[in-house]
């Protein structure tokens, strides 16, 4: 099996961004963002996505960290939509939940082509350590704007801000890897009646 490797790049005024990933890997990370946090929640989306994923960003954190989240999540949209390409032979839809003590989240993906997030979490302070946790719905948004998919995201429950978030970022590690699976019974066909996605 050929594997399924995406690269993109991102240079604006505010960041400079490098995302190289292989969908196919064991499940690899390698961050170099400044953000402390969003690393610890990227390696989870590697480790249970069995994705290799490595990123070097450099953004204005002097003023803070939403450019690089945001970009690093329109980035890594780019690179896996590049490593799946036509989407042919690919499962089209994922979903996973992951509890973690007190906490349950439900993440669903359609690699559908057209990006829609619908994102529900309350967390119960503003903050986990330096990092602001309006920022993981930019991440995901920008995600799902590049990678052209729909994502659907819950926390059910959770009292802890950082098991809230790391049931995400775990769920959908697993909820893309369902979905970019191989499907052994469709062969090359694209999972879809329109014949494109």
């Amino acid at each position: 099996m050929v594997e399924r490797i995406g690269k993109a790049m991102r240079d604006t005024r505010e960041t400079q961004i490098q995302v190289v990933v292989n969908v196919d890997g064991p499940g690899h990370g390698e961050f170099d963002t400044g953000i402390a946090f969003l690393e610890h929640m990227l390696d989870q989306v590697a480790r249970h996505g069995l994705m290799d994923i490595n990123i070097r960003a450099n953004g204005d954190l002097q003023v803070d960290a939403h450019h690089t989240v945001e970009d690093i999540g329109i980035t890594l949209g780019q690179a896996v939509a590049a490593a799946i390409g036509d989407k042919a032979g690919i499962r089209r839809y994922g979903h996973a939940y992951v509890p973690l003590d007190e906490a349950l989240s439900r993440v669903v993906v359609d690699f559908s082509g057209r990006p829609l997030l619908k994102y529900s979490a309350e967390y119960p302070r503003a903050r986990i350590g330096e990092f602001d946790v309006d920022l993981i719905r930019e991440f995901f948004q920008g995600f799902c704007n590049h990678a052209q998919v729909t994502l659907h995201i819950d926390n059910l429950r959770g009292d802890n801000a950082h098991h809230i978030a790391e049931t995400i970022f775990k769920a959908f590690g697993r909820a893309l890897r369902m979905a970019m699976e191989s499907d052994p019974r469709a062969g090359v066909s694209i999972p879809s009646t329109k014949g494109t996605l």
